[in-house]
């Protein structure tokens, strides 16, 4: 029998892919960002590839919500349970299990349970909690199928690269001026139109048209995270050669001198490229063009942020 009060959800998907391969993409949470829609952020805060305890910062619904998760992870059997330690309201626990299992022949079938309390058992938040599961998981295991049945090839599809420049002045002068994009608009020639807003203290939403080089305007919408140090970002709406781009603004302060960089990841979209680059078109031209496009934008915005401080500590 059931503990009166919890409640039980089971989600599956057959993966056409090695049931190892699947299980280090769920164990790896470094790449959930940008693997799994619903997720903006992870940060391990304590532990090591058997037993780990994480912050998360993810949708529920259309809020971002953060909680401290504690997983245990058995990579011989594929399995990886997780409890929340803190919770998000109206969750009072919360926690489940992946089970990750080769069909035997040579895919892999996903079961992803969970279980959870609601503050009084209320069902109107009982409702919002399974609506809030059903939309992620069914959002996690479909994108962690796409992510495994590409293989190999997903490798060439996600691109990382980083833009810096040293600042003499402060960190904090630094932080603050990627902080305020609520100021962008007056202050980034590239940035043609932004609508800002900060309901939740350090969980900024931006609306921003950016122009590029060529003339051509993209519009994107980014959710950030503004941690003690570092600023980390989703865009949930992206240019359509993409089907992710996630990013990390840091400050790192050493004897009077920042350095600042501005960290991008970003899974390009197979099916679109010859769409939007022309028929010839190949992935390294993808990534080439990418790359120049967030580039340029990036250190567009390093070189503005890097003027407005010096100005202050001449």
């Amino acid at each position: 029998m059931s503990e009166p009060g919890i409640h039980r959800t089971r989600h599956a998907v057959h993966i056409a892919a090695p049931p190892d391969l699947v299980y280090q993409l769920v164990a790896d949470t470094s790449g959930w960002p940008h693997t799994f829609s619903p997720t903006v952020h992870v940060r391990r805060l304590d532990g090591d590839d058997h037993a780990e305890l994480l912050q998360i910062w993810a949708f529920a619904g259309d809020e971002v919500r953060t909680w401290t998760s504690r997983r245990q992870l058995d990579p011989q059997a594929r399995r990886v349970r997780f409890r929340q330690e803190v919770t998000s309201p109206p969750v009072t626990a919360l926690g489940g299990e992946w089970r990750i299992d080769g069909d035997g022949d040579g895919g892999t079938e996903v079961v992803f349970h969970h279980d959870f309390f609601v503050r009084d058992d209320d069902p109107a938040q009982v409702a919002w909690v399974n609506v809030a599961i059903e939309r992620n998981t069914t959002a996690e295991l479909d994108a962690l199928r796409v992510a495994a049945e590409l293989g190999a090839a997903r490798e060439e599809l996600v691109l990382s690269f980083t833009d810096a420049v040293s600042v003499r002045g402060s960190a904090r002068d630094a932080y603050d001026f990627i902080y305020r994009a609520d100021t962008w608009e007056q202050r980034l020639p590239h940035v043609a139109r932004l609508a800002f807003t900060e309901d939740t203290a350090g969980i900024q939403t931006i609306d921003m048209d950016t122009r590029a080089a060529d003339g051509t305007v993209h519009t994107t919408r980014s959710v950030r995270i503004c941690l003690p140090d570092d600023i980390v970002y989703k865009q949930t709406t992206v240019p359509p050669i993409m089907s992710a781009h996630i990013g990390r603004w840091e400050f790192r302060e050493d004897d009077g001198v920042v350095r600042v960089s501005s960290q991008h990841t970003v899974v390009l979209r197979p099916e679109k490229l010859t769409e939007l680059l022309g028929p010839e078109a190949t992935v390294a031209q993808a990534r080439e063009a990418v790359r120049a496009a967030l580039g340029a934008n990036s250190r567009a915005t390093l070189t503005l942020a890097k003027e407005a401080v010096e100005a202050t500590h001449v």
